[in-house]
């Protein structure tokens, strides 16, 4: 009987060799990875985009509109425990289901992916024109979930603007600047479900109030001691939807401010909510954010145990902690992201995509910050000062060192106050420009 050649499941494949054919098994084809997607309209074959107002597809050329195709799941969205089996499930599934350009900035080293048509030269990042565009890889976990954005581009500029002017420590000639170009991104995020139950230990201190005698006044005085009593308790404290921001590409400072993101908004992901929307892959992997998600918990359970004692004055403080009932999700969250210049440096503006909250940097004219400051511990220093030459003076004019001793104890009370409030100033300065 004639065998078949080349035989089943083989293939003919380049040759080193000039006149000999070589025959090789076939590639497996990988059934786990999907079918690529493109978005093209049926009508006009222009490439459509997910629209913000109504949450499905619309075509900017004809008007075609094609409706959401799925419903909000909110917090019953699945989560998954951390067993090796529910990390296997959920790895079945790379890449973002389309096919999309991945943008690669030369200066910050960032990465973003580009919906199909897209063309861009600049970095959502940093505002460089340094770029390369190549092919998406298609290996990274794909999310599960994502929160569509709610806000339109058109509504970014007037909340940019509106912040910009906000704040008296920016220079006055920021008030004229504008931030345009805000770029929609889906940002990762993990998230993290579980309960908490601590058991705690600690010292109080309670303020009592004593009576004793005094021999050499021969009178019986008040005074006041700290008295310490151990104390013990458990606290049970269950975290839903803890986010830890799957990049680190951005400043964690501002995305702590945004994070706001209400997630009863969670759809499931689908590839047409990135049409028109640029999207980043996460670069922080699930341990690592998992261990961040931790410390989170662990901090917060530490002060609800530390919130049960009697007093706040506490030491020597022990707690035992267990985590249960742990499960994760991975998510996309939406945000308006420009990148703006101001006497040719350049400062990061972020608007959450859900709820219009925004953070950024702003340049700090420190002229006005220092004025501030010397405003703030001028009074006290004055005080204090006038205060000192009516002691020096009482050596000649006794009735005058009663109210220096009055004047210098008022003044150092408001050298204190200010010098609170300068160093809130100061740091408040700090915090915005380098956020």
């Amino acid at each position: 009987m004639t065998q078949p050649f080349p035989p089943p499941g083989f293939i003919r494949v380049e040759s080193a060799i000039p006149g000999i054919v070589v025959y090789a098994p076939a590639p497996e084809e990988d059934e786990a990875q999907p079918a690529i997607v493109e978005f093209k309209c049926p009508q006009c074959q222009a490439t459509t985009a997910y629209s913000v107002v109504d949450g499905g597809l619309r075509c900017a050329h004809c008007g075609y509109y094609e409706p959401p195709a799925r419903a909000i799941v909110g917090k019953g969205a699945q989560g998954f425990e951390f067993t090796v089996e529910t990390l296997s499930i959920a790895s079945q599934a790379h890449g973002w289901g389309e096919t999309r350009q991945e943008l690669q900035c030369q200066n910050c080293n960032a990465r973003a992916t580009l919906p199909p048509g897209r063309l861009t030269h600049t970095c959502p990042f940093c505002g460089s024109n340094r770029v390369l565009q190549q092919a998406a890889p298609q290996d990274a976990l794909r999310p599960r979930f994502l929160i569509p954005f709610k806000i339109e581009a058109n509504a970014c500029r007037p909340i940019a603007e509106n912040w910009l002017s906000s704040s008296w420590m920016t220079p006055k000639s920021l008030k004229q600047s504008t931030v345009a170009g805000f770029m929609g991104i889906y940002l990762p995020y993990w998230t993290f479900d579980t309960v908490t139950l601590a058991e705690w230990k600690a010292e109080v201190g309670h303020q009592e109030t004593r009576r004793r005698y005094n021999s050499a006044t021969k009178s019986w005085e008040s005074h006041t001691v700290t008295v310490w009593r151990w104390e013990s308790g458990r606290v049970r404290k269950f975290f839903d939807d803890l986010l830890v921001s799957g990049t680190a590409k951005l400043s964690r400072v501002l995305l702590t401010q945004l994070q706001n993101y209400d997630t009863h908004a969670l759809v499931a992901y689908e590839p047409q909510y990135l049409a028109g929307f640029l999207a980043q892959a996460y670069d922080v992997p699930l341990e690592k954010a998992w261990e961040e998600g931790r410390e989170a918990m662990r901090a917060a359970t530490r002060k609800a145990c530390r919130d049960q004692a009697s007093t706040s004055q506490i030491r020597n403080f022990s707690m035992a902690l267990d985590f249960s009932e742990e499960s994760w999700r991975y998510v996309l969250a939406p945000l308006y992201l420009a990148v703006y210049r101001y006497n040719g440096q350049p400062y990061q503006v972020m608007i959450n995509g859900q709820t219009g909250a925004i953070a950024g940097q702003r340049p700090v004219d420190w002229n006005k910050v220092w004025l501030a400051v010397g405003a703030s511990v001028a009074p006290g220093a004055l005080l204090s000062l006038i205060g000192l030459l009516g002691i020096v003076l009482g050596a000649l004019l006794p009735p005058t060192l009663a109210v220096g001793m009055v004047l210098l104890a008022l003044g150092v009370v408001l050298l204190i106050a200010g010098g609170v409030i300068a160093f809130n100033i100061i740091n408040k300065a700090r915090r915005m420009g380098d956020a």
